[in-house]
């Protein structure tokens, strides 16, 4: 038996999720994914890595079938619920997909398009109420699951981890953060997403926890929620708390007083999916007294470093590896055995997923002597990583400099009338690239007003040469600025 669900077995009765239905236990859990692994298997007794999609809402029903799906042998594939027709065609095609789960909603939106692709489409109601059968023994070396990327460079590729890179990924993160069985935490993230269903939502079921799940991110609930309960963890992306920010900022009096008393006795507060600015963390630490802990990570890796639980969490860094791997910068395919100096980050360890789906070429180049390369550059300063960007789009090359589109725009959103930016290079005849922001504002603001300004703070080079105002960025699911969709518009 996989250990996750061996240690549901333990918790018995203790409260495991709590939805807009209701609270389930974890046996309510055990029993109901037990249900769905029997339905699922029909005639079968092993669905032996069959492709099993679901969209399904953030909800208990949504973890039965996610642990149901593993437990039948099959392998889950979680979609989006913002996904386009076309990216769920992409999705479903390129993972072969055998059979689609969905609720009542999702079964009428999907019913052409399964039709068109000739899948089965199952409503998740007719998974429920079956007698047990048999469920097959699953080893940990099985592929379990199949997440796409984020898509913001390039067309999403499905990434496979096996139970074991689940597992590691998880029991890393349960030792470093100190995951406790009286810990109780809001689920805001999405679940098609490493970072939700890791992080939010297995974590804690491994360790005996409770998972409130709130849903899609809205303002209004998640106040109201952190007023009513007493979280111990917070998990979120920048976007959340540029919103929190700007929400507690217009708020006074007791219910003020109320949210940030509740902010600030919770144990741990993080921040991840994309790079966070020092000025937000000094803001949100100036508001809640909370320093926020920022880790990084990818969907091919999980979480792989992090500030940590009790140390400095230093702001504009994301600290240190996390337990079981092993982290290097390479430059050149040689290993940089220096502080600051920049690099590709490196990463080693039983939690780097298996392959890329179907893509054997793509997975090869992905890899350089077992190393696998993120794409991402970092530098160590002070024995702490600090990221430097996407080496596609992070990393602006102008007049023979290296210039780290984050550190720009940091500088740009600690003007006042800046409420968020991304800073991009678009190809220049003399200069091979020059530096450009997209700014999203309530007033006006001239290329020249947001020059001055960065002068201040950055050498000439560094200093915006065009910029565009946008009422707001494109993002993905995930609150990920998609830069290249901004590339286009200059």
């Amino acid at each position: 038996m996989l250990s996750i669900f061996e240690n549901a077995e333990q918790y018995d009765q203790r409260m495991a999720l709590k939805d807009k239905d209701g609270s389930y236990t974890y046996n309510d859990l055990i029993k109901t994914s037990n249900n769905i692994a029997s339905a699922l298997l029909s005639d079968k007794s092993d669905l032996k890595e069959e492709r099993i999609g679901f969209l399904i809402p953030p909800s208990f029903k949504y973890v039965s079938i996610l642990w149901g799906i593993w437990k039948a042998g099959g392998i889950s594939v979680p979609l989006s619920l913002s996904a386009t027709e076309s990216e769920l065609t992409h999705y479903l095609e390129d993972a072969k997909i055998s059979l689609l789960i969905s609720d009542n909603e999702g079964t009428e939106k999907l019913r052409k398009l399964v039709s068109d692709l000739n899948i089965p489409l199952q409503n998740e109601k007719n998974l429920q109420g079956n007698k047990n059968k048999a469920l097959p023994e699953i080893k940990k070396e099985r592929r379990a699951m199949i997440l796409f990327t984020s898509g913001t460079t390039s067309k999403p590729k499905g990434v496979v981890s096996t139970h074991t890179n689940i597992e590691a990924q998880i029991s890393s993160l349960v030792e470093a953060w100190e995951w406790d069985k009286d810990d109780l935490i809001p689920l805001i993230l999405p679940l098609h997403h490493i970072h939700g269903i890791i992080n939010s939502l297995s974590c804690p079921l491994w360790i005996g926890a409770t998972v409130d799940i709130l849903g899609p991110f809205e303002i209004e609930k998640v106040i109201e929620a952190v007023q009513k309960n007493n979280y111990s963890v917070f998990t979120a992306v920048p976007t959340i708390y540029f919103s929190l920010i700007d929400k507690l900022e217009r708020m006074d009096g007791k219910e003020l007083e109320l949210v940030k008393t509740k902010f600030k006795g919770m144990r741990l507060m993080m921040s991840g999916s994309a790079a966070l600015a020092p000025e937000i963390h000094k803001k949100w630490s100036e508001l809640t007294e909370q320093d926020l802990l920022e880790r990084y990570g990818m969907t091919e890796i999980g979480m792989a470093l992090s500030n940590p639980l009790n140390g400095e969490k230093r702001p504009g860094s994301v600290g240190q590896a996390l337990p079981e791997v092993e982290i290097c910068l390479m430059e050149n395919n040689k290993i940089i055995q220096e502080e600051s100096i920049p690099g590709e980050i490196m990463i080693k360890g039983p939690q780097v997923f298996l392959e890329y789906w179907n893509q054997a070429k793509t997975t090869e180049d992905s890899f350089f002597e077992g190393w696998f390369k993120t794409g991402d550059v970092a530098e160590l300063v002070d024995g702490y990583y600090k990221i430097l960007g996407r080496a596609s789009v992070d990393i602006i090359k102008s007049g023979g400099y290296k210039i780290s589109a984050l550190e720009i725009e940091d500088v740009l959103l600690k003007h006042p009338l800046v409420k968020e930016c991304a800073v991009i290079g678009i190809a220049s005849e003399k200069w091979g690239e020059v530096v450009a922001a997209a700014i999203s504002t309530g007033d006006k603001l001239s290329l020249e007003d947001i020059q001055a300004w960065s002068l201040d703070f950055l050498s000439d080079y560094k200093i915006p040469r065009s910029l565009i105002l946008l009422e707001e960025l494109p993002k993905n699911a995930m609150g990920k600025v998609i830069k290249p969709e901004i590339k286009k518009l200059f």
